[in-house]
């Protein structure tokens, strides 16, 4: 199967301008879009942001692999966020290059050789992450011996409480994990620790487990460290999630990292994106053919809808349905409902979403599907195969 790889990381330049509209009835009266339609909420995107910068008890980074597209991007910036967690040189560029004044920190434990090196010397990083020693030995190879670095060591976090787990490709033991702070002491760096819990984690508690497993390699290394990020995995609002309070959180990171084992002035990171993004975006399907109870979208797998084909992802994005009525005009169909199977656009019998959608029963061919809370991952995951690879936006100002 040839899959066409997405195109690089784009750099936009600074305040493109994108078609503003106060509904989604109105961009789709004035678009008639043929093509996937990805709507900016503005006042979402504030409104995350200001959830964290107001309550997170440190400093918010932004996890750039949740979107990295610079409109949404932009929308975080302007939002007030000032670090980002860049986990590869695309998204360090991308971010140095549009961004001047904001702090890129490289959270990825397993770096692409060179990559280190470039971001060190040319663009002034000197946070970094490991996990093992060969990271650590390539690490401090490529950095002039890591002197001036603050070199994170992730722990393993296999606790559950998330619906996307990280622990089996990436962290190690609280014991492993002391070792790598005494040689990464001893190399006159400054020795920091972090976790992921996973993704979409719908359990607050896993985060004062977490950062347990992490004073236990602070014990095990006998020294105090210089920073605490506590990682992502905070949830996204979907249909079939019952997402807690975000002050419980909030609350329990408080808590948990009261008494923990650190050296005065040590930083604490959070490192959110499905949190910050999520709500931020939506799409406009169309629907290009209905055929009893199957229909098929301008939109699928290989575009915005990836992570549904995760086996472990049980979440569903909101959705509403509007059709052209007299007059050219836009309304939401409403109606009793009945399940679809959904196909794609591509030519491949694996565009398929994975469970059928409830929509109106009288949904018909030409109908728009509006699925919002898609800002996360879903617009990161394209692929252009086939020549399918939907890149339209537009604002909308009001909710």
């Amino acid at each position: 199967m040839n899959i066409q790889p997405a195109p690089p990381l784009p750099v936009l330049a600074s305040g493109s301008a994108l078609p503003h509209f106060s509904s989604f009835a109105s961009a789709i009266e004035a678009n008639h879009p043929a093509n996937p339609l990805y709507v900016i909420h503005p006042r979402r995107f504030r409104g995350a942001v200001a959830k964290f910068l107001d309550n997170f008890p440190g400093t918010t980074m932004y996890a750039v692999k949740a979107n990295p597209v610079p409109h949404v991007v932009d929308q975080i910036y302007q939002s007030g966020i000032r670090h980002f967690d860049t986990a590869s040189l695309a998204e360090v560029e991308l971010i140095r290059g549009r961004y001047p004044d904001a702090t890129c920190h490289f959270m990825a434990p397993v770096r692409i050789p060179g990559e280190a090196r470039a971001a060190w010397r040319t663009h002034g990083l000197t946070d970094f992450v490991v996990d093992c020693d060969p990271e650590l030995d390539k690490l401090l190879g490529e950095t002039d011996g890591g002197k001036d670095l603050r070199i994170f060591v992730r722990v393993a976090t296999p606790l559950g409480g998330a619906m996307l787990e990280l622990s089996s490709k990436f962290g190690t033991s609280p014991s492993n994990a002391g070792r790598l702070l005494k040689r990464i002491a001893n190399a006159g760096a400054r020795p920091a620790l972090t976790f992921h819990v996973g993704s979409q984690c719908l359990s607050p508690f896993t985060y004062a487990q977490a950062v347990e497993l992490a004073r236990r390699a602070v014990d095990a290394a006998g020294l105090m460290v210089s920073a605490l990020d506590v990682g992502g995995g905070f949830p996204g609002p979907y249909l079939g999630n019952d997402i807690p309070p975000f002050h419980w959180y909030f609350d329990t990171v408080r808590e948990a990292v009261a008494a923990f084992p650190l050296q005065p002035g040590a930083d604490i990171f959070c490192e959110p994106g499905r949190a910050l993004c999520a709500e931020g975006a939506s799409l406009i399907t169309r629907v290009i053919l209905r055929r009893d109870d199957q229909i098929f979208l301008n939109d699928g797998v290989y575009g915005s809808f990836d992570e549904l084909s995760v086996p472990a992802w049980t979440a569903d994005y909101p959705r509403r349905v509007y059709s052209f009525g007299p007059h050219g005009r836009v309304r939401e169909r409403r109606g009793e409902l009945k399940p679809f199977k959904v196909f794609g656009p591509t030519c491949d019998t694996l565009d398929v979403l994975p469970r059928p959608l409830l929509l109106p029963k009288t949904l018909q061919q030409d109908d728009y599907i509006v699925f919002e809370n898609m800002g996360a991952y879903s617009i990161a995951l394209r692929t252009g195969f086939n020549g399918f690879y939907p890149n339209d936006w537009v604002i909308l100002d009001s909710e």
